[in-house]
């Protein structure tokens, strides 16, 4: 089981977990051994709670299949069952990311000191500029 919050649980039977052969450096280990976990994830299969599936679905991440199947390959590790574990981080962090809604911001007016500031700077600004133009002799 993976627990996601106090009241939010994923069973095993929802996750499809496979171990496949590491990619990379690793020496005869590598060729020998599966250590890499392979995740998979249906959204819509899930139990999840409909605003979750919702979030999950609209997120852009690579990791989302178009049919909404989460896939995660895990391969840090030199041992299955730690790469195992955090192949379920990552799922439980992609979760959590996607029911987290952005604060809303509200609109606010420059201050009255900031205006100032601003506005004699461009006033000095566009003094330094008058000083390069060409000097005109009047006689």
């Amino acid at each position: 089981m993976l627990q996601i919050s106090n009241k939010i649980i994923i069973p095993d039977s929802e996750l499809e977990i496979s171990a496949i052969r590491s990619q990379g450096a690793g020496g005869q280990n590598v060729n020998k051994v599966a250590t890499a976990i392979h995740l998979r994830f249906d959204i819509e299969a899930s139990s999840l709670p409909a605003f979750y599936k919702q979030q999950l679905l609209k997120l852009n991440d690579r990791r989302i299949t178009q049919e909404g199947v989460v896939v995660i390959k895990a391969q840090e590790h030199r041992s299955q069952e730690k790469n195992r574990e955090e192949a379920l981080q990552r799922l439980k962090q992609l979760i959590l990311s996607a029911v987290v809604l952005p604060e809303i911001r509200f609109p606010t007016k420059p201050t009255r000191g900031s205006q100032k500031k601003r506005l004699d700077s461009k006033t000095k600004r566009g003094q330094i500029k008058s000083m390069r133009r060409q000097v005109i002799d009047e006689k």
